[in-house]
Parts: structure tokens; sequence; C-alpha cells
């Protein structure tokens, strides 16, 4: 009357649990997302995300040291000017003295190739109306006028040391049209992790105070529909094909699913970014004493793995890397 099969006998002791388990989260798996922010005399705190803040060019430099000490696969860098710097083209996200450039060339020169080096490129940071492309005389994004945008900052970006580009704007064609550009600067090394499948997710929120954003309206005209899965694959397949070295799914937590069939499909190394308001609701719910904060964070990370994501973007990177390696 007693079971003959007893999967419990593999979870009795760490050891045994240790030498069963199926997905390893470990310190080179992690990305760090930071913000570098013009005019500021110190760090400024983002009051959405509790423990991240918008950096100025030193507190940078030291935060991406402690990371890579850390151990971390690698840093996400987003610039943050100040709203004079801000017009409809988006000119200061392109200019190599623009706060971006300024920052990829700090930890450029600071860290070298010790850590991978990733910009954001897309311009929403840097247009007085928030949105990812240039706007067309009826207030619409204007996907091939915002391509040539596109490779101009793709360009400043390599330039100022960046080895991968991160095109997360969700034009039609991004990732090819900053490949070609590339190729014939003689950019040839400089790899794309391409935001292939990102939705236009109401888990968005606080990323709107930590980049100062502008925007009026919404980006579900070029952001993904949240209710579809088969569009996705179509956008990996695409980007795919024009020369994507990365692709990414984003948010993470909310489309495991989807993860999981890219995952499945890609031929090259997945991404997933474990966005701010998936940070947010996690450090919210443990400062109200309702979780327990580091096991919902390593819980989180752990499922984004499983899902089938090579390479997880999270502010809790460098705190977590230094979990794991303890």
């Amino acid at each position: 009357m007693f079971p003959t099969e007893r999967p419990r006998r593999l979870r009795r002791t760490p050891a045994l649990r240790r030498l069963v388990g199926e997905t390893s989260l470990e310190p080179r798996h992690l990305v760090l997302p930071m913000f570098v922010a013009d005019g500021l005399d110190e760090p400024r705190e983002i009051s959405s995300m509790p423990g991240v803040v918008q950096h100025t060019l030193d507190s940078l430099r030291r935060a991406a040291a402690e990371a890579v000490d850390a151990g971390v696969g690698g840093l996400m860098l987003f610039g943050v000017p100040r709203d004079e710097d801000k017009d409809p083209s988006g000119a200061s996200g392109i200019a190599p003295d623009g706060i971006l450039n300024r920052g990829l060339r700090a930890l450029s020169s600071e860290l070298g190739d010790t850590t991978v080096l990733m910009a954001d490129t897309c311009l929403d940071e840097f247009t007085d109306h928030g949105h990812c492309g240039v706007l067309d005389s009826n207030g619409a994004v204007d996907n091939d006028a915002t391509l040539a945008r596109y490779a101009e900052m793709a360009l400043a970006q390599a330039d100022a040391g960046a080895h991968l580009l991160g095109p997360s704007g969700m034009m039609d064609g991004q990732v090819g049209v900053i490949r070609a550009a590339l190729d014939a600067a003689g950019h040839t090394d400089v790899g794309q992790l391409a935001y292939s499948a990102k939705y236009a997710s109401a888990f968005y929120g606080p990323f709107r105070e930590a980049v100062g954003s502008s925007l009026q309206g919404d980006r579900r005209t070029y952001q993904q529909n949240p209710a579809n899965r088969r569009e996705s694959l179509h956008e990996v397949d695409l980007d795919l094909a024009e020369g994507a070295d990365m692709v990414m799914v984003k948010p993470a937590m909310s489309y495991l699913d989807v993860l999981r069939e890219v995952a499945d499909r890609s031929t090259v190394p997945v991404a997933a970014y474990q966005i701010s308001g998936e940070y947010a609701m996690i450090t919210a719910a443990a400062a109200n004493g309702w979780i327990d904060r580091d096991a919902a964070v390593l819980e989180s990370l752990t499922s984004i793995r499983r899902a089938g994501a090579d390479i997880v973007l999270t502010y809790w990177a460098t705190e977590a890397a230094g979990w794991l390696r303890r």
C-alpha cells in the first residue's frame, strides 16, 4: 500500500537538491541596467524603485566597478539628459558629448573588456515628446525616418566603446539598418542585443521616472500587444534574418510563456529583462513584510532562467551576484 516511487528522496538534503538541480543561476547570467544623468552633483534615488539611482559619472564608475567585481556578466547603460537638451529628434542621444555617450566612454575607459558594455539604442529618453522615434506631420512615429536616426546613434555608441547595442524602439527593420551602418563604418565586431519581443506593458511605469520620460500618449502603435504570442516569434525571425547577435523578451515575468517559445526557436543567445515594475512589486511587498525579499528575488530570477533565458537583465544584478558567490 506504500508508494514505490518517492521523488522526495532526491530532496532530502541540500547536497542532493544541488546535485539534481535542473536550472542554474550564476553571476555571469546577470546584466545590470544603469542610469547616468546629466547635471547631477550626487546620485539621485528613483522613488518608485527604492535602491536604484540616477548616477553621476563618478558614481556610475564606482557602481559599475562594484558590479564587475561581483561577477555580473554585463552592464546596460541608459542616459538621462537635462530637459533643456531634449528636442523632437533626440539629437543629444546621438551627440558625442551627450550624457549617454559620455557615460559609455567613461565605463569603456575604466573597465575595458573586463565586462560587456551595452547601450540602449533608442531615442525615447532624448526626445521632448518621449517617443522612441521622430514624429511625422500627423504626430505618429515615422518608422523609416527613425531608422536613419538609429543608424547615427549606433555609430556614436560604437565609437564610445559599446560592445553590444540594444535597439529597443521596435521599429521595423532596425536591426538590419544598424548592422549595415556598423559594417560600413568598420564596426564589424560590435554586436546587437535586439529587443525582439517588447510589449506595451503597464509594468514600465517606474522606468518612466528613472529616465525622466517626457512621453505624451502611449507606444501601442509600435510595441507589441500583450495579448499576442505568435507575433513575437515573427519578430524574432525577422531580427535573426537581419543579423541580431542576441534577442530579448521584455518584460520577463509576465511573459515567461513567450520567453520559452523564443528560447526554443532562437539560434542565438536569448535575454529577458526583469523590468522596473517587476522590481517595484517585489520591493514593495517585501517592505510591507508580506514576502521574504531575498528569496523572492532569487526565485524570480531562477524562473526567468528556467523559462529559457541565457541572460537576465535585472536591477538586482550586483546584489544577487554577491549572494550567489557566497
